[in-house]
């Protein structure tokens, strides 16, 4: 009798079907994970709602989980073995372009599905091309030779690691991107789990005063974000934000802005510009707006901002964000709030949403 493979398939907008495929045969070069964990964001959230790829998806980019079977030639080259917990970027890359040599996976047109029609991106790519598991909503993943594999250091569990993909992200926008460091002011817009993570990673890296901001019914976030380092936590419904970041810097406004927020629309941006001080800030922004009216470009050429955008994380990074879980140094193990099983993948997806069951922060379903 023929081995299956159940996976929880998109099939439309907001619509989620069980079925099953036939296990792979895996080839010398490629390998299989029993997928342990896949982690929830709020890109999963967007794309679940309006897909932008019409063929069925098996969603879920966060993907860690045990390598069941791997052929001769991806355990030389890749350097892994079977029974091995790992963390599996969801980009699929050509390892031959500038981006890869530099470890900048995210870069690759070979992953980027806006422009590449085949592109390979767990989570992102259709679940009709050959292998078929390609996300982590399954009971089994399949890798590729060109599979982005990192080592699960020991004692960190498979949903602690989970979260590795936002406390990459993490680090490769407050550390590498806006060049936070000692001393460094930092005013962090949004307590979810991007945000948290943010503040992990500027508290790491000596950061003196972190501003966190959120609503009320972010209460618990916000004292989960102390708890994690930061300094000042600002309601932004009880409080004008602008000018507690003004009182808390001695009116000399943050070095970084790191944007967190989902939804928010011009708001942040226009906060955070402000919230900068006098000359040459740097903010980070996600860049959920398709057009902006009004941009104050006058403010920023003045105040010599600049402006990166929040895409993705490196290989570094990656590894950065393991060393950090595997450090035990923060309880991070709080940001781990909701899993689900299998067949729960609809509600867990709209937890995120927010129209699901309260108080998440990092959601995961457990394959």
């Amino acid at each position: 009798m023929t081995e299956t493979v159940l996976a929880a398939v998109r099939t439309a907008a907001s619509t989620t079907e069980f079925r099953e495929y036939p296990m792979p045969d895996i080839p010398e070069d490629g390998a299989l994970l029993r997928v342990e964990v896949a982690g929830i964001c709020g890109t999963d959230v967007k794309m679940y709602a309006k897909p932008v790829i019409q063929d069925p998806v098996i969603m879920g980019h966060e993907n860690v989980g045990v390598i069941a079977k791997a052929g001769r030639t991806f355990r030389e080259r890749q350097g892994f073995a079977e029974g091995d917990r790992v963390f599996v970027q969801h980009y699929v890359p050509c390892r031959r372009c500038e981006w890869c040599h530099l470890g900048q996976y995210q870069h690759c047109e070979w992953t980027d599905w806006r422009t590449n029609p085949d592109a390979r991106r767990y989570g992102y790519t259709s679940a009709e091309n050959p292998y078929h598991l390609w996300g982590g909503f399954a009971s089994h993943l399949y890798l590729p030779w060109n599979a982005v594999v990192h080592k699960v250091p020991a004692g960190v569990s498979a949903e602690l690691a989970g979260i590795v993909t936002p406390m990459s992200n993490g680090i490769e926008w407050a550390l590498f991107d806006a060049g936070v460091g000692y001393d460094s002011t930092v005013l962090i817009q949004g307590p979810g789990q991007q945000g948290l993570a943010q503040t992990v990673a500027c508290k790491q890296a000596g950061a003196s005063q972190i501003i966190v901001t959120g609503t009320t019914r972010d209460a618990a976030r916000l004292e989960l974000a102390k708890a994690l380092g930061a300094d000042h936590v600002v309601d932004i419904a009880v409080e004008d934000p602008l000018t507690r970041v003004r009182e808390i810097t001695g009116g000399k406004g943050v070095d970084v802005v790191l944007d967190c927020t989902a939804g928010a629309g011009t708001a942040p941006v226009l906060l955070g510009i402000d919230a900068l001080k006098r000359r040459a800030g740097t903010i980070v922004i996600q860049g959920e707006l398709a057009a902006f009216p009004d941009f104050p470009m006058k403010k920023v050429t003045e105040k010599a901002i600049t402006i990166r955008s929040a895409r993705g994380h490196s290989h570094r990074a990656v590894e950065l964000a393991l060393a950090q879980l595997a450090a035990g140094r923060f309880p991070l193990e709080r940001l781990t709030t909701h899993t689900f099983g299998l067949s729960d993948v609809d509600r867990a997806i709209r937890t995120v949403a927010g129209s699901g069951d309260e108080g998440a922060i990092h959601v995961s379903v457990l394959p």
